[in-house]
Parts: structure tokens; C-alpha cells; sequence
């Protein structure tokens, strides 16, 4: 969730009450599921003269007007049920029909907020006499599905700080509303009810109990902070635990802009370039190195911070500004080494490598030799922007600049791999990828939207190198 201070968040709508409590979630769930049945009735009935080929048609419609009214009743109710269809969004391609995909991207963070009324009687409820302590701004700089973003100052010290305030009640509603979300695709039939869903529910189950635990994302977010305090490129914001507990989490204000504004657009390119690269390096590290990443690949998760000159005075260079610790996943040693060995099989363009190197997991291991050609030439693919240019002659022309870097934003990359993924599908009865694989590409995913978005040049050798 950035804080970008050029976008205050005083123009949206403020609502004085969440529907946190179980009876109005039931309620607002309840006659959205009532009239997604009548619709269901009422499509079945109209249909029933229609040849098969027109009924097919219009049922593909329906089937998108069904996932587009029940993404906006969703968009209704701030918390957990938000965020569960964000996360389906992002995850859920393999299980969800592509209409679902689509409405459910349409759910935004960046929705009403709650007066401050309700925000300092929860910060009171919290903080007791510390509060006296604090100049909080009632005006939210962030807002989310779970929490809003306070600015304040620390009034002894003058410390500038910003307060992640959850909403209150949305971690005791986490349950309640995947139930209630289930319930809801079940009624809609929009979704097939299978054991592979089963699994990603628990999977968010997981994730959102563990992101609402503010005590753990300061834990996080400290690990981060002392990783990469000597490098001038990165900025992690410092928790203030004076004012941090389980619900409420206090750090230190840290001032950038967004990734898509337009004064970083008139950045120099190759300060772009350097932004870019410190960005991507990072995914390395998070993966090769300490076996945990942030998994939200929103890229409203950076800010820059840009420096006074080009780099190549003695000036402040531009740096990252990393925020929003919560979605952190670990993985354990076995995944870490068969991502460095598809990697390495990437680095060095070797289709034999990367089919020997996929291995350890059902997924892998039950694969044909057919389904194993075809999806390590996938796995090329999407390893391209890290292979060695010199030894990869698929590297299209156009992708590479005069220093043999990688143009993202001339690669089509995310098209051209969801097509052969798509053809990679087809061609065999297809099994649902281990989750943490699929952690792992929605970062690249994120990764890719981000350095095409500042239109950067990344230098493979720099990056894969170091790793292998």
C-alpha cells in the first residue's frame, strides 16, 4: 500500500461504519446470492429455444455479467472478502474461468475511507494515553482493503512517521468471509468447485491471517531494513515500536513518487535503467539469497526517491523505496534449488538443463517427456530478459539496446508467454503448478509491468551472475 504525499486521499467518499460484523456480511452476501440465483433463472428460461451455438454465446455473456455484478457487490464490503478476490485474481488463473479473472481484477484497493471518527477511536482503542503523544493528520495519504494510511508526528522528537491503522474488525472476519465467499462463487456457479479451489482458499486463508499480524510485518520489515542499510539504493522504512502492536503498525514517513509519475518519466534513461535494475535485483535476492519474497507484485509497493543529479556526480543517487512487508512468503531449500537450477538452465539458454532441472514436485515429476519438452521451452521463454545475449540467438532484435541489455518494454514478454503457456496447456491434461511457483512468476509478472512501465534496461550478467 504506497503512501505517495503528491496524491492525498481526500477526495474519496467517507463512510462512517464497516459491515464487519457476521449478521450484515451474511446479509449483504445473502441477497447478492439471491439474485444471482434469479438471474441464473431467469438466463435458463430465456435460453431454452436457442440453438446450441447461440446458447453458448449468450452464456458467455452472461457468465461475464455474472462475474462483473458479483465483483462489484464485493467491491462494496472493505476487508477481507476484497482482498480474498484480489487474491484469486492474482493466483487463481489456472482455476478460475477468465471472465471471473477479468471482474475480479476490477477490485481496488483504493476505495471509500473511513471517517477519522471511527479511525481515532480505534488508534485511542489501541494506544490509550500514547495517542496524546501523536499529531495524527485526519486525512488518510493511503487506503486499502484492510487498513487506511495516517500521517503523524512524533510531538517530543518531531519524528515524522506514518500509521497503518487496521479496520477494525476485518482480522476476526477472515474466516467468516472465505465461507461466505465460497458460498457466494457456488451460488453463482461461475466457478467449478474442485479440490485444486479447496487448496487456494486455504492457501489465502493463510496468507491473510499472516498479513494482518502487523507484529510479524514489523518483524519483517526490520529483517529488510538491516539487509539493506548499506546499500545507497534502497529505503526500507524503520518500525517505531513505541506505536506498533498487532493492529497497528507506526514507521518512519518516507517521501517519493509513484512509479507512474511523470517526474520520474522525465528522469534520465539510464538513472531509469539503474532504478529498474536495483528492482529486479531485488526479486534475486529475495529468492537466491534469503528464501523469502514479498509476494504482491503491485508495483504501487515501490516508491523512488530521486536524487538531485545524474549519477555520475558525486550527488545523491535515486533510490527504491520499498514498502508493504505483509504478504512475505518463505520457501524452503528444495524449491530455492530448483529455481536455480531452471535459472541457470535460463542464464545459459540450455533446453536439456532446464528439463533436467524440473524436478522434486508432482507437478514436474509425473510429466510426460512431451509435456516436459514443451514446458521447459516455456520456461525458457520466460527466462529470457536473464539469459546470456551473447549465447541466446531467440532473443528477438529488438529486445537488446548497443550494450546488449534487455528492453522490457519492446518485448512483449507477458503476451508472448501467455500464448504458449495456453498452447503448453492444451497439449496435455493439465495439473494445477505448486503454489509457490506460482508466487514466484506473479513477482516476475509484477517485475515485468514495472520495468516496462519506466521503460528499463537491465544488464543480465549483472543479475543472474552473482547467483550461479
Amino acid at each position: 500500500m504506497a503512501h505517495d504525499p503528491s496524491k492525498p486521499s481526500n477526495n474519496k467518499q467517507s463512510i462512517d461504519n464497516l459491515k464487519t460484523s457476521g449478521f450484515e456480511r451474511r446479509l449483504s452476501i445473502a441477497k447478492t446470492s439471491l439474485n444471482i440465483g434469479r438471474r441464473w433463472a431467469g438466463n435458463s428460461v430465456s435460453g431454452m429455444f436457442l440453438d446450441k451455438k447461440a446458447r453458448t454465446v449468450r452464456n458467455q455473456a452472461f457468465m461475464e455479467a455474472q462475474a462483473n455484478y458479483v465483483a462489484v457487490e464485493l467491491g462494496k464490503l472493505k476487508g477481507s472478502v476484497v482482498k480474498i478476490g484480489q487474491m484469486l485474481a492474482m493466483y487463481g488463473e489456472h482455476v478460475l474461468p477468465p471472465e471471473i479473472t477479468r471482474a475480479l481484477q476490477t477490485l481496488n484497493d483504493d476505495t471509500a475511507t473511513l471517517t477519522w471518527s471511527k479511525i481515532e477511536q480505534t488508534l485511542q482503542r489501541i494506544l490509550g494515553d500514547k495517542l496524546s503523544e501523536l499529531d495524527v493528520d485526519p486525512v488518510p495519504i493511503g487506503t486499502a482493503s484492510l487498513a487506511q494510511v495516517h500521517r503523524a508526528t512524533v510531538l517530543a522528537t518531531g519524528e515524522q512517521v506514518v500509521l497503518k491503522v487496521q479496520y477494525p474488525g476485518v482480522a476476526d472476519a477472515i474466516d467468516s468471509d472465505l465461507a461466505l465467499f465460497k458460498r457466494l462463487l457456488k451460488v453463482s456457479n461461475i466457478v467449478p468447485q474442485t479440490r485444486s479451489l479447496d487448496t487456494w482458499f486455504e492457501e489465502i486463508r493463510d496468507l491473510l491471517h499472516h498479513e494482518v499480524d502487523y507484529e510479524a510485518e514489523a518483524a519483517t520489515t526490520e529483517r529488510f531494513y538491516e539487509r539493506l542499510l548499506d546499500d545507497p539504493r534502497y529505503v526500507v522504512p524503520k518500525i517505531n515500536r513505541t506505536y506498533s502492536s498487532r493492529r497497528l503498525l507506526c514507521m518512519s514517513y518516507e517521501p517519493g513518487v509513484s512509479v507512474v509519475s511523470e517526474a520520474l518519466s522525465l528522469v534520465s534513461h539510464e538513472r531509469r535503467n539503474a532504478i529498474g535494475q536495483a528492482a529486479i535485483e531485488i526479486m534475486m535476492r529475495e529468492i537466491f539469497v534469503w528464501g523469502e519474497m514479498q509476494t504482491d507484485p503491485n508495483f504501487g509497493n515501490y516508491l523512488v526517491r530521486i536524487g538531485n543529479n545524474d549519477q555520475d556526480d558525486d550527488a545523491e543517487i535515486d533510490k527504491l523505496i520499498l514498502l508493504d512487508f505483509g504478504a512475505i512468503r518463505q520457501f524452503d531449500n528444495t524449491l530455492l534449488t530448483i529455481a536455480r537450477g531452471l535459472l541457470r538452465a535460463g542464464y545459459y539458454h540450455d533446453h536439456q538443463a532446464m528439463a533436467l532441472a524440473m524436478t522434486g514436485y508432482d507437478f514436474f515429476d509425473s510429466m510426460s517427456d512431451k509435456v516436459r519438452t514443451d514446458v521447459a521451452s516455456l520456461f525458457l521463454l520466460a527466462t529470457e530478459p536473464f539469459s546470456n545475449s551473447v549465447i541466446n540467438p531467440d532473443i528477438p532484435v529488438n529486445c537488446l539496446d548497443d550494450q546488449q541489455r534487455y528492453i522490457w518494454a519492446s518485448s512483449r514478454l507477458h503476451s508472448r508467454l501467455s500464448a504458449s503457456a495456453t498452447r503448453a496447456i492444451q497439449s496435455f491434461e493439465f495439473n494445477l503448478p505448486p503454489k509457490e511457483f506460482m508466487f514466484i512468476s506473479r513477482k516476475f509478472i509484477g517485475a515485468y509491468t514495472f520495468l516496462t512501465v519506466i521503460d528499463a534496461h537491465t544488464d543480465s550478467n549483472k543479475l543472474v551472475k552473482p547467483f550461479l
